[in-house]
């Protein structure tokens, strides 16, 4: 008896969790990996940015999961909009969440709300064309930014914001977006850490792709790089030594600046009908290793705030959330009777994308585990009951189809490889054509 399966996410991790199910499982499997959007790869496809190509290759992997006869992709299928739970549990033997952690933490200060203060995913989606952002949303009108926050994704944010849009236009970014990057009018971005340089939470490489900027000066000032004594593990001594080497080497001119700041946190976000400045404290480390204001402040005049301080989960209709983790609780992946979970939202947003993959392997473990044996019902067919809602998945062909547009349109403006479409209508138009009248 075939076992069948629902994954619900074709980011890594629900990916993953697919090819896990088809190399473990003894015995013959199904995996249908179901997508609310009409194209797979999750974070590979809208939160790895664009000049980050090495990374993008995982999609290469990734599609070779999605190719193998075991799998199939439902795009354009959502929990809640399209199926419930309990219709999925009749349609499959079991059901697997990995639908990663979609959402910013908020600052949790004044101003946070203004216009112009917005969550550093809803700038990377913009950048990467997801479409459930307006290719309209960002207009970078303000000489000022301020992103809060020292990790990966802040830096791959100040690095999109630094270069010029012909550095940038043999990537991936759509066309709208890389005109709103021609016309930016943003001269100095300040990237701003609660802790001190040893608490980054940036990797070296990332760090040092600052340094190779060719259209802005990298600044550390050399009082907020310092760091007293500690036996550092080799990746943050790095991080540490690039800083401190740049804070010792003063700017040569370029046209934009990237200031690096440590020991800092926000307080508030000024402005009336937008942001206009946002106000920071100095801050230090309480003896038990806590952060704590000092007293000291200061004010940038910038006219946006990006928030990249972590991500988190949004819960899922009908499925258990914990509020206090901003996860599904679970027990070495089983949630409740033949539901389960993978990826971040599973474990939260830690790890790198290959972490997945040994988390899905565990979930996947204890999946296999509880259903051996067990006497499975008949199923009640998918595709007869999507037919009957009216909706129409987006195949694995028509995601090919997808793609080979942004490779046309690619080679139609001359810019590398491929420029994302757009919004749903382009990319449902892309593969599935209005056929002419006879």
């Amino acid at each position: 008896m075939t076992l069948r399966v629902a994954v619900i996410g074709s980011g890594p991790a629900g990916i993953y969790t697919a090819e896990a199910l088809v190399k473990q499982s003894a015995e013959p499997v199904e995996v249908d990996v179901l997508e609310r959007l009409p194209t797979p790869y999750g974070l590979v496809r809208y939160g790895v940015a664009p000049d980050h190509t090495s990374i993008k290759s995982i999609a290469n992997y990734l599609q070779r999961v999605l190719e193998l006869p075991q799998v199939r992709f439902l795009g354009g299928v959502a929990l809640g909009a399209h199926l419930s739970v309990e219709e999925l549990l009749r349609a499959y033997d079991a059901v697997v969440y990995a639908t990663g952690a979609m959402v910013d933490r908020k600052l949790g200060i004044p101003g946070e709300d203004l216009p112009g203060s917005v969550a550093a995913t809803d700038f990377v989606n913009w950048y990467c064309g997801h479409p459930d952002v307006d290719p309209d949303r960002f207009t970078l009108d303000s000489p000022e930014v301020a992103v809060i926050g020292v990790g990966n994704v802040a830096v791959d944010v100040v690095r999109v914001l630094a270069k010029t849009a012909a550095e940038l236009s043999s990537t991936d970014v759509p066309r709208d977006v890389l005109e709103r990057l021609e016309e930016s009018q943003v001269k100095a971005v300040h990237m701003i850490g609660r802790r001190g340089p040893e608490h980054a939470k940036f990797t070296l490489k990332e760090l040092r792709e600052l340094g190779e900027l060719t259209n802005a000066d990298v600044c550390v000032r050399k009082d907020e790089a310092a760091v007293l004594g500690g036996d550092f593990p080799r990746q943050i001594r790095g991080n540490i030594d690039v800083l401190q080497s740049w804070a010792a080497r003063e700017p040569v001119g370029r046209p934009r600046r990237l200031d690096v700041r440590f020991w800092l946190r926000p307080v508030e976000i000024l402005g009336t009908d937008r942001v206009e400045g946002i106000r920071l404290e100095r801050t230090r480390l309480s003896p038990e290793g806590r952060v704590t204001g000092t007293g000291e402040f200061e004010t940038l005049p910038v006219g946006m705030v990006l928030r990249s301080v972590g991500y988190q989960s949004v819960p899922l209709p009908g499925v258990p959330f914990s509020d206090a983790t901003k996860t599904v609780p679970h027990e070495a992946g089983r949630v409740r009777d033949r539901e389960y979970v993978s990826g971040w939202l599973k474990r939260g947003p830690t790890g790198v994308i290959g972490t997945n993959k040994s988390d899905a392997a565990e979930t996947v473990r204890t999946l296999l585990s509880d259903l051996e044996g067990r006497e499975r019902p008949p199923h009640e067919p998918i595709d007869a009951l999507l037919e009957a809602k009216g909706v129409r998945p987006v195949s694995y062909d028509d995601w090919l189809a997808i793609e080979a547009a942004e490779a046309d349109l690619a080679r139609t403006l001359g810019r590398g490889e491929r420029v994302k479409l757009v919004g749903l209508d382009a990319m449902l138009a892309a593969c599935r054509p209005v056929q002419p009248l006879p």
